[in-house]
């Protein structure tokens, strides 16, 4: 009889924890929502539609550029999560630009690139035909467009356009067209309820990226990206990344000496996939990039457990390739030279 009390005991304890941990669970998820939020995925229509079948083609062709070697796909590669694997992206001018964030989510920030000097996906596609495509003019992209067979898809994409093929159309599809690329992940399943899509250490984890400050600069659906900060407020950034070169920031583009050392906050959706990390991809390795954010901005040292628990977080961020994010049929893409498919 007592053995069976025990049992009985024993099977009552198990369950209030399991009821204490659902909720204990259950108040991290609505913590969670408030300060960070979900994402879902991408509707069929959105990537069936002809303007984003238009943008995709424009993306990955490396014709539509002034030396003909050069797309948007080859600064922000599908074995780096739509990123660069390199410190510095090349342009068709043979010249350096700052490392390539990711385009995954890109077209949900309030503003584009390290400096968000770019105020939307479109606005950052025609500003690349005279910057990273090289050309000289933006209407010189036009003639290339129309050379290399692309009036029927402009037509499909704007067919209430008396001149679908313009600069305009052109910034429209990739906008379009790179707001397809979106990547619900393991974390945004278990804030949807399903408790075992993280384990035990990426929930912790996500406590400790709301407890230690992440969240301040990390915040909303994307997990950053919407705001601007200092890149060292606690101590110089480059005494801890290594940099190569000490860059200004926002100061470089503004000259306001307050802009010294701001970027665009990073989103850390698939962050875990995108390195090298920072502005100059001075830092490899995700757990010292964690580990340098929280000294320099925070102003904390954090021990084995709490770099653990939040690399385990940000590895629970990292969600599928999209099915679109690939070379269309019939247009040409290769990697730059140098760097390896993995």
């Amino acid at each position: 009889m007592q053995k069976k009390l025990m049992v009985a005991a024993i099977a009552g304890s198990a369950l209030v924890a399991g009821q204490l941990a659902i909720a204990s669970n259950d108040s991290l998820r609505e913590r969670a929502n408030t300060v960070l939020g979900t994402v879902s995925a991408t509707p069929g229509d959105e990537v069936e539609n002809p303007i984003s079948k238009l943008g995709q083609a424009l993306f990955w062709d490396t014709r539509l550029s002034s030396n003909g070697e050069v797309a948007c796909a080859s600064c922000h590669f599908r074995e780096n999560w739509g990123s660069d694997s390199r410190p510095r992206s090349i342009n068709a001018r043979g010249s350096e630009t700052l490392q390539s964030q990711t385009v995954f989510h890109s077209q949900d920030t309030p503003g584009l690139r390290w400096l968000a000097d770019r105020e939307s996906g479109a606005a950052q596609a025609m500003g690349s035909i005279t910057g990273s495509m090289g050309f000289g003019e933006r209407e010189d992209i036009l003639p290339v467009l129309e050379e290399h067979g692309y009036a029927d898809l402009f037509e499909a994409a704007f067919p209430n356009d008396p001149d679908p093929i313009s600069v305009t159309n052109y910034g429209e599809a990739l906008e379009f067209y790179q707001r397809t690329l979106r990547t619900p992940a393991p974390y945004d399943a278990w804030m949807e309820g399903d408790d075992d899509a993280l384990d035990e250490l990426q929930v912790r984890g996500l406590e400790r990226f709301l407890n230690t400050g992440c969240a301040g600069c990390h915040s909303g659906e994307l997990v950053g990206g919407t705001m601007l900060q200092r890149f060292g407020v606690m101590e110089n950034y480059w005494e801890h990344t290594g940099s190569p070169q000490i860059m200004s920031g926002l100061m470089d583009a503004t000259g306001e000496e307050g802009d010294r050392f701001f970027f665009r906050v990073p989103l850390l959706r698939n962050i875990a996939q995108t390195g090298p990390y920072f502005h100059d991809g001075s830092v490899d390795d995700l757990r010292r990039a964690t580990e340098i954010m929280a000294r320099i901005q925070l102003g904390q040292e954090l021990d084995d457990e709490a770099l653990d628990e939040l690399v385990a977080f940000q590895e629970a961020l990292t969600g599928d390739i999209p099915v679109n994010f690939e070379p269309p049929e019939g247009i040409p893409f290769e990697l730059p030279e140098g760097v390896k498919a993995d």
